[in-house]
C-alpha cells in the first residue's frame, strides 16, 4: 500500500475568479439578448452552454476559515490541498473536505492497568495534538479524532507497564520521575500517530493513583517507607553529634572517661537523642550516707 503523500491543489484566488465568472455572465446576458433581436435562433445553443458551464462553476467556490485546510478529491483520487484562510476557487467537480489545523485537547479515561512490578494503578493521560498533513489525516486513517483516542489510551497503558509506580534506589518511576514519564508517553504517542499525519504538542498526566483494592495497603507501605527513612536520618544525626560531643571533651580536656564510661554516655546520648519523647534527665546528687 502506498502512503498518500500531501501536494498543493491547482487553486485561484475567489475575487478574481468571481470576477471572470461575472463577465462571463454579462457576455452570456448580452448574447441572449443580441440573439432576441437578431433573431438568429441557430445561436442559442451559445449561451446555454455558457451558461451551463457558470452554473457548475459555482461549485468551485469555497471559503478556507483560518488554521483551515481542504482536501480535495476528484472522482476518488486525491488531487492536492488547498491550505490558508481566505475566498478559493479550485476544481469544481472535486470534493472538497475540510479539515481542522486547530490544536486539540484528547482526556483519556482512567484507565487500570499494571506497572512494572504488577501493581494494579489507575492513570490517565491529556494529550494535545494537531493535524500537520491533511491529506494522511483524512485518507489513511477511517477517523482520525477516534484514531487519536484509540492510539493514546495504548501508548498510556505501554508507558504504564513499563516503569513502577515508586522509586526504589533512584530508578525511573512514575510517581517521582513526571519530566521523564512525560516525555516517554510523547514519544511513544507520536510514534502511533505519525502514520495519520498527526504531530503530538504535548502529553501530561492528569491522574495517577493506586487501584483502590489496595490503596489503603499502599498507603501503610508507603507511611512505613517514610518513617524508617526519617528513622534513618535521625539515628545518622544522632550518631554524628555524640561522635562530636566525645571529641570536643577530649579535645578541651574537660573530663577524662575510660571505655566504660564512654559506652555509658554514649547510650544515655543516643536514647535522648532517638527517643520519640522528651529525655527526663535524672541528676546525682551523691550519696547522702558518708
Amino acid at each position: 500500500m502506498t502512503s498518500i503523500q500531501q501536494q498543493r491543489a491547482f487553486s485561484l484566488n475567489g475575487f478574481i475568479a468571481l470576477l471572470v465568472w461575472l463577465a462571463l455572465a454579462g457576455l452570456c446576458a448580452s448574447t441572449i439578448v443580441d440573439i432576441a433581436q437578431t433573431q438568429q435562433v441557430a445561436k442559442v445553443w451559445q449561451p446555454i452552454v455558457l451558461g451551463l458551464v457558470l452554473l457548475l462553476s459555482l461549485g468551485g467556490f469555497f471559503v478556507n476559515q483560518p488554521n483551515e485546510s481542504r482536501v480535495l478529491v476528484f472522482f476518488g483520487r486525491y488531487v492536492g490541498t488547498v491550505a490558508g484562510a481566505g475566498y478559493h476557487f479550485a476544481n469544481p467537480f472535486a470534493a472538497k473536505h475540510p479539515v481542522s489545523l486547530r490544536v486539540h485537547n484528547f482526556n483519556s479515561e482512567k484507565l487500570k492497568v499494571n506497572d512494572a512490578r504488577g501493581n494494579p494503578i489507575e492513570i490517565a493521560a491529556v494529550i494535545v495534538w494537531r493535524v500537520t498533513d491533511s491529506a494522511k489525516a483524512l485518507l489513511e486513517v477511517e477517523n482520525y479524532r477516534g484514531f487519536v483516542a484509540i492510539q493514546s489510551e495504548t501508548a498510556i497503558r505501554a508507558v504504564a507497564t513499563r516503569f513502577p509506580y515508586d522509586s526504589h534506589d533512584g530508578e525511573v518511576a512514575l510517581r517521582s520521575h513526571q519530566d521523564e514519564i512525560n516525555a516517554g508517553l510523547q514519544q511513544e504517542v507520536q510514534a502511533r500517530l505519525d502514520v495519520a499525519g498527526l504531530e503530538v504538542v504535548d502529553c501530561r498526566l492528569s491522574h495517577l493513583a493506586y487501584a483502590p483494592e489496595i490503596a489503603q495497603a499502599m498507603l501503610r507501605r508507603q507511611q512505613a517507607e517514610a518513617v524508617v527513612a526519617a528513622r534513618r536520618q535521625i539515628v545518622e544525626g544522632a550518631v554524628s553529634m555524640v561522635e562530636m560531643g566525645l571529641r570536643r571533651l577530649e579535645e578541651h580536656g574537660i573530663v577524662r572517661l575510660d571505655e566504660e564510661r564512654k559506652a555509658s554516655m554514649v547510650n544515655n546520648l543516643l536514647v535522648a537523642l532517638v527517643a520519640d519523647r522528651e529525655a527526663q534527665p535524672v541528676i546525682n546528687t551523691g550519696n547522702i550516707y558518708s
